[in-house]
């Protein structure tokens, strides 16, 4: 079944019914409040939304900053809304895609990550929100990064072999590595962390590595906590982690961490 709403007398909106299933409300009483005098006080008031599953916090601020859109009419009081068992509003689209839509309302701009590339289901998701600048955005992508940027990568990994038979599991040795080809960032990691010097075992035109014994595992920690910190005041950032688990000998388990950290960098002629 499809519903039509006239939105403020601009354009027909057309919605699905089965996006919005449970308990229907034609008037939340949070929105009549603002009829009633609260209208700055409700419009600042947190917000929680579950969007597939998937809990976000906002403001009715950021929800109604396009009010001829899908989310305008429903926090503008123009379009019954539902709510979840934990009295959260629900809207049965995708919970993922939901966090660039959302900060696309609070900031007007399109933020994707470098590796995006669920464009198709993004430009679903805009389409039913009927977010017209947003599609607009999808439909005339600019890049992501000024074309005379790119991207520097650090990646640091920590290995820890096990014994498979120790009471409480005993670290045998740890690598501590760091790999990239930003050669300041070697050079400086060298100059300000002196004090591990005794456990720098392996240094390469784009790695540095440190190996701890099984009595030096707080060392290690701590210089990690260290590294992460120093490759951040370097103007990188997280972009991801992963844990791999490995068992090569009989009586030895292998453990790897790694951490991906990225910044912009400018291009400079050759």
């Amino acid at each position: 079944m499809i519903v039509q709403i006239n939105t403020r007398g601009s354009h027909i909106l057309e919605m699905v019914t089965h996006s919005f299933p449970g308990t229907w409300a034609p008037r939340d009483a949070a929105l009549e409040q603002m009829d009633n005098g609260d209208w700055g006080y409700m419009m600042t008031d947190p917000v929680t939304l579950n969007v597939g599953g998937h809990l976000y916090t906002t403001s009715l601020t950021t929800l109604t900053r396009y009010p001829d859109s899908m989310l305008g009419a429903m926090f503008g009081g123009d379009f019954p809304t539902a709510r979840d068992p934990q009295g959260n509003y629900f809207i049965d689209r995708d919970g993922p895609l939901f966090r660039y839509v959302l900060n696309f309302l609070r900031t007007s701009e399109l933020t994707l990550p470098l590796d995006f590339k669920e464009f198709d289901l993004l430009r679903k998701e805009a389409d039913f929100y009927q977010i017209e600048p947003l599609i607009q955005c999808l439909n005339d992508p600019k890049p992501l990064y000024p074309v005379d940027t790119f991207e520097e990568v650090v990646e640091l990994s920590s290995t820890r072999k096990l014994s498979k038979y120790s009471n409480p599991v005993a670290v045998i040795i740890t690598q501590l590595t760091i790999t990239t080809k930003v050669h300041s960032l070697l050079e400086g990691i060298s100059n300000y962390f002196t004090k591990w010097n005794k456990h720098m075992m392996d240094t390469r035109d784009c790695q540095v590595s440190f190996t701890f014994g099984p009595c030096d595992y707080h060392q290690e920690v701590s210089l990690r906590v260290h590294l992460m910190e120093y490759i951040t005041k370097q103007g990188f950032t997280i972009r991801n982690t992963r844990v791999h688990h490995m068992s090569e000998r009989a009586n030895e388990n292998t453990v790897e961490h790694n951490w991906t950290f990225c910044r912009l960098a400018r291009k400079t002629d050759d």
